[in-house]
């Protein structure tokens, strides 16, 4: 019988933290900033703007910050991401009104989508391939005990010290991040005679494949920006609630789902867990107690805490090593413009009919994630090697 090979080396360690920290400075901004944006004078569907504009920046660049990514070095990136955000978040303190905070933030998303797809492909080029799908849920933990503390936190210091104070705090942070990507082991820039352009830099077939995760992320968007709000409105203490039980499913599913998709077909896996996340976003939009809020955050938490860990092992199976940071792009060039979509358009039915409605349509997008995954996976998954 062969020994598994290994997953926990010092490299994941400190990628691990690199993940926690950079998902502990983003999720106290994000649940604050529409706090913030009422605060100064912006409407709700202004307050969900925040989000949407940082995903749209992120997803629109995504495809190539991935791919530069390949070609400088995923070290080199996260470093220089790290560095910037650190800046734009100080700046966030001083912003003067809500307008500005929205441009901030379209820059922001930039260098977050370089961030993201850096650190999903270092940590794909570490990982054995055998126990790649169990080595990405692992390693997603770190975002998931992140969201798990960080809402709750953010909220804290927001009473507390105000938004100055949430900024100032993760500026911090993002130097951190900085310190623990100078650590990292350099990586190998891909060399590659293949000219600069839109259609050699974009892995398009991914990007396609991608709708799918637009149509299930669209419900996430929702919940990052609106759960605090939507738990006010319903007079369910805590506020941070929902993030903590979804955070704390996903860390209790995730293993073994991760660990079943490893070693049978991942698009049965992949198909149950948007079926989950629809069903979900269902429950969310009949809540009315407290109860069916958990339903909900627990539903969510199966399926779309593992929805994704198992797609992107499955095309990190069928893309060569030089393209992964690409791949990644695609995805969360297709992920983020969920995210945004979900969180503007949330922001946006919430106003003018209700959260509950909102959180219906999410869920009808949701759904109809499943018939165009089994048909997008047919045409254009890109072939097994």
């Amino acid at each position: 019988m062969s020994v598994p090979e290994r997953l926990f080396t010092a490299r994941f360690a400190l990628m691990f933290s690199f993940s926690f920290t950079v998902f502990l400075a983003a999720f106290q901004l994000l649940p604050t900033a529409p706090f913030q944006i009422l605060a100064l004078g912006g409407s709700q569907g202004e307050a969900g703007l925040f989000l949407g504009l940082l995903t749209y920046a992120s997803a629109f660049s995504a495809p190539l910050t991935g791919a530069v990514a390949d070609r400088i070095g995923k070290r080199r990136m996260l470093l220089s991401t790290s560095s910037v955000i650190a800046v734009l978040s100080a700046c966030y303190a001083v912003t003067p009104g809500y307008e500005w905070m929205l441009g901030l933030v379209l820059v922001h998303g930039v260098f977050w989508s370089g961030l993201l797809t850096a650190s999903g492909a270092y940590v794909t080029d570490l990982l054995p391939s055998t126990r790649r799908t169990e080595g990405l849920g692992y390693w997603g933990f770190a975002s998931i005990m992140a969201v798990a503390i960080a809402p709750s936190v953010g909220l804290w210091v927001f009473g507390r010290g105000g938004w100055t104070m949430v900024c100032l705090e993760t500026t911090v942070l993002h130097v951190v991040m900085a310190v623990i990507a100078w650590r990292l082991p350099a990586d190998r820039p891909h060399v590659t005679s293949q000219p600069l352009r839109l259609s050699t830099l974009v892995e398009w077939r991914v990007l396609v494949l991608g709708g799918t995760l637009f149509l299930y992320a669209f419900s996430y968007g929702g919940i990052t920006s609106f759960a605090a709000l939507y738990a006010d409105q319903l007079s369910i203490t805590p506020r941070a609630l929902y993030f903590t039980i979804f955070s704390l499913t996903i860390m209790v599913t995730r293993p073994f789902i991760a660990r079943y998709a490893d070693v049978t077909d991942h698009r049965r896996v992949i198909v149950a867990c948007l079926l989950l996340v629809a069903t979900s976003m269902v429950v969310m939009s009949m809540a009315t107690s407290r109860d069916l809020l958990m339903l909900s955050a627990v539903l969510f938490g199966t399926g779309f805490g593992s929805a994704y860990p198992v797609m992107v092992s499955a095309l990190m199976k069928r893309v060569p090593a030089a393209r992964r940071g690409a791949t990644f792009g695609a995805l969360i060039g297709a992920f983020d413009t969920g995210i945004g979509s979900g969180s503007i358009a949330v922001g946006w039915m919430g106003q003018w009919w209700g959260l509950s409605t909102a959180y219906a349509v999410a869920a009808a997008l949701a759904a109809c994630a499943v018939p165009y995954y089994v048909w997008a996976e047919r045409r254009f998954a890109p072939p097994t090697d």
